[in-house]
């Protein structure tokens, strides 16, 4: 049985042909793509290389060469770090104090998020340049479906991928690196297969053979405590869940089960959405000092649900659950929850709904570093809650929305509540 016809993409002079080899025929360029599905595939991930870390070697040449660290603080964490200070084992999320024991000598910058803001929102344009079907996954990737747009750009997807890449290095100096696919999981999982500046190919014929030996942390998706658990129950490689039966893996984990069998195939039905469908909306902070005070804790709590309430009205949203988010002084991470009656972006219900949660917590012997608090299980705002319980909870909400329209009008410090005048006359003494 004969294999299939090769295809060729040059990355440097897009030269694209049905031929194989180790360079291009045209400007002898190794940076070549070879595959017998490049004129077909379509399902993009695109992701830029350590984004916050290249923007800021970019814009200052004497970190060129130095591991970068972008992160705050000796009690902060890593936001992310160049790919020089990830061979020290620097990684992102990381305790601070824990990568500059592990890479001493990086140079630590301070993040500057309009700067990100400004490079993202360019490259977004660039994107969608190409197709309208544009999913943002966070600030520095996406997925992109080019299923058809080779008449309108004269080209496979691969070649516009592949100009696209191009075109953000010159104007950005810094780059990214593709996955192209069918679906969205196989898209992102080649994006990560060849970093940085990558730009990698999975057929769905060739998913099953590809995926079967590698460990089962290598699903995207499947976290580390999660593959410990899949490993104590004899799931050790992909290929393990591929010989699964369907039922034992629903019995063992519900609706999971049904996905894991899935894509340990290579299979995903998830269309490229352009609706950046939120999933939550939360705030947090990292105390100075790690503090087991109950009033301090619960005073941050009332800033924070003030913040998420703030954020929630911008984009015009409610949820029905209430999350607390605590970090004891050893890192260790706790989260409480509340499911309410009827959904909500006002302040004074989100804080009466995780004190209870956070008087539990708080009893004055652990000390937290982080508090945090989000809003989940989103649905668009209509009308204020009520609730026949609590008829004043009405007259909160308007009065809250009159102290909102004040504060737009005159300034944040308009209208402030009893505590926080308290909060900040004690920040003044």
């Amino acid at each position: 049985m004969n294999s299939p016809a090769m295809s060729l993409l040059c990355r440097d002079c897009f030269h694209f042909d049905d031929a194989d080899g180790a360079s291009c025929p045209v400007c002898s360029s190794y940076r070549i793509v070879s595959h017998p599905a490049l004129h077909t595939l379509g399902v993009a991930h695109i992701d830029c290389d350590a984004f916050f870390a290249a923007i800021e070697k970019r814009d200052d040449p004497s970190l060129k060469d130095k591991p970068v660290i972008v992160g705050g603080g000796e009690r902060g964490v890593v936001l992310t770090c160049c790919y020089i200070a990830r061979l020290y084992g620097v990684r992102s999320a990381m305790p601070m104090f824990q990568a500059m024991k592990l890479c001493p000598n990086a140079a630590v910058v301070r993040p500057s998020r309009n700067k990100y803001s400004e490079a993202a929102a360019i490259i977004r344009q660039k994107m969608e340049a190409l197709t309208p079907l544009v999913q943002p996954v966070s600030i520095d990737e996406a997925y992109l479906d080019l299923t058809g747009t080779g008449i309108v750009h004269k080209a496979p997807p691969a070649v516009s991928l592949a100009r696209l890449a191009a075109e953000i290095e010159r104007d950005l100096q810094i780059t990214v690196s593709i996955g192209l696919s069918a679906n969205k999981f196989l898209a992102k999982t080649a994006s990560e297969l060849d970093k940085p500046r990558g730009f990698a190919v999975i057929s769905p014929d060739e998913a099953e053979a590809l995926l079967a030996p590698k460990p089962i942390g290598f699903l995207h998706g499947v976290g580390p405590k999660f593959a410990s658990k899949l490993e104590r129950d004899g799931y050790e490689t992909v290929g393990d869940l591929q010989k699964a039966e369907l039922k034992t893996l629903l019995g063992r984990y519900g609706e999971t089960g049904l996905w894991l069998k899935q894509v340990a195939h290579g299979q995903d039905n998830r269309p490229v959405r352009t609706d950046d469908e939120r999933k939550s909306v939360s705030t947090e902070t990292t105390f100075r000092t790690d503090t087991a005070d109950h009033a301090v804790l619960e005073d941050q709590l009332w800033k924070l649900c003030v913040k998420t309430a703030d954020r929630a009205k911008e984009i015009g949203t409610v949820g029905s659950v209430i999350t607390l988010k605590l970090k004891t002084s050893d890192f260790k991470p706790l989260t409480r929850q509340v499911s309410l009656f009827e959904p909500t972006q006002i302040a004074q219900s989100i804080f009466r709904a995780a004190r209870p949660l956070l008087a539990k917590e708080a009893d004055g012997r652990r000390k937290y570093r982080l508090i945090g608090i989000g809003l989940t299980e989103l649905s668009d705002h209509r009308s204020d809650e009520t609730d026949l319980l609590d008829p004043r909870i009405a007259k909160r909400a308007a009065a809250e929305r009159a102290s909102d329209i004040a504060r737009a009008k005159f300034g944040k410090d308009a209208v402030i509540t009893g505590r926080a005048a308290r909060m900040d006359h004690g920040k003044d003494e």
